[in-house]
């Protein structure tokens, strides 16, 4: 039910099909967040038309809103958003430690007040995969504690230690055959620490496997080893998840390490701001320069806004505050960021991907003007890194 077969490899990147109950998708690829059963302003059709493969939805705010009773009866996610592919929830934990000093942890799990009206909430593993049960995702994810950053290793030591027993508690809690739950490896940026993670955690034998901890404040420099270090330990036949990582240059660099699946809120979010992904980097559609411009926001881009609107429209909508900017925006973006996996896919499968990495990755950063030390190309260090699987954590 959750086959995992690799087609091609190139370096640490592979291509590979996951089967699940809702369809096979093809990776490495992206996830749109699908925060409240929603990804914002899109409707399932054009999620689906732009080569959407899995959303990802969140325990915690169904939990709170409207209930994860309420999507069962709707048959699941699928069913409640009218999206007929496959679905990934998170656990909570990420949602949990955004919210400081609203939450108390302990080992049976989390108290915490409700974002929407201050009531006391209590959500513990076994609590986070009825939620998980309930939505009906394909992909569920271990309840863990995901540490800030920064933090001193002793409190990620602790929090990985419960992470591993709390794994263990969604396991015996877990009842539905048809839904898969992956692990989560944590120890922030020390390889010490992800070392015992992983020590601790791939025992368990879960069918996926994902990285988590990473992108919560610390430098690219800084995220991408670690990445690196996690990666190259996990299972080569069990999918890997970069949890919350969605910048362009974030995923080629990730999929260079052998990452599979990617989610994160960024094209969305930078759309409602107003902002354009390309291949040149970002496109501020705030600023007068696209008021003038009568070419699409991207050429070479398939998608609705690329196919029959120009810059100059789009400002103006962004200009005159219309709703149709930050849909036209955001789907835009994620069509970029879908068209960005394929392609990197295409590369794997020919057996060029670094070559191809390298070039858009010189394209990307020019206009950035980032200068690397390595020897003056466009490719800042981390990139560089990332691309020759470096695992050295930089201080």
């Amino acid at each position: 039910m959750f086959e995992f077969e690799i087609d091609k490899r190139d370096g640490r990147a592979r291509t590979a099909r996951f089967a699940t109950p809702h369809g096979t998708v093809q990776t490495p690829m992206f996830m749109p967040v699908g925060t409240q059963g929603s990804v914002k302003g899109i409707s399932a059709d054009e999620l689906t038309d732009i080569g959407s493969q899995m959303i990802l939805g969140n325990t915690y705010h169904l939990m709170l809103r409207p209930g994860p009773e309420m999507v069962a009866a709707h048959g699941g996610l699928p069913g409640f958003t009218a999206y007929p592919g496959p679905f990934l929830t998170d656990s909570g934990g990420f949602q949990v430690m955004s919210l400081g000093h609203m939450r108390q942890i302990n080992e049976a799990g989390v108290v915490f007040k409700s974002h929407l009206d201050g009531s006391l909430v209590n959500l513990t593993p076994e609590r986070s995969i009825e939620v998980q049960q309930l939505l009906g995702a394909d992909v569920m994810m271990t309840f863990d504690e995901c540490p800030p950053f920064p933090a001193e290793e002793p409190y990620i030591q602790a929090s990985l230690e419960r992470t591993v027993r709390w794994l263990d508690r969604c396991l015996k809690a877990k009842t539905r055959e048809d839904q898969a739950l992956f692990a989560i490896v944590q120890g922030g940026i020390h390889p010490r620490l992800r070392q015992q993670s992983l020590d601790a955690t791939l025992p368990f034998g879960t069918p996926g496997f994902a990285i988590g901890g990473l992108a919560v404040g610390e430098s690219k420099a800084e995220m991408f080893p670690a990445v690196a270090y996690t990666a190259n330990r996990l299972p080569e036949n069990k999918p890997r998840y970069l949890m919350g990582v969605g910048h362009p240059e974030d995923l080629v660099a990730g999929i260079a390490l052998g990452v599979d699946m990617f989610d994160c809120v960024y094209p969305t979010r930078t759309g409602r701001f107003g902002y354009a992904l390309t291949d040149d980097g970002r496109i501020n559609m705030n600023s007068a320069a696209p008021r003038q411009q009568l070419i699409p926001i991207d050429p070479e881009c398939d998608c609705y806004a690329c196919t029959h609107h120009t810059r100059a429209y789009l400002a103006h909508l962004v200009k005159a505050e219309e709703m149709l900017a930050p849909r036209l925006l955001s789907l835009h973006n994620l069509r970029y960021l879908h068209r960005l996996v394929e392609r990197a896919r295409a590369a794997i499968n020919a057996g060029e991907f670094q070559a191809w990495a390298t070039d858009w990755g010189e394209r990307y950063f020019r206009s950035q003007k980032v200068t690397s030390q390595t020897g003056g190309s466009q490719l800042p260090a981390w990139f560089v890194q990332a691309l020759r699987g470096e695992e050295t954590v930089s201080s």
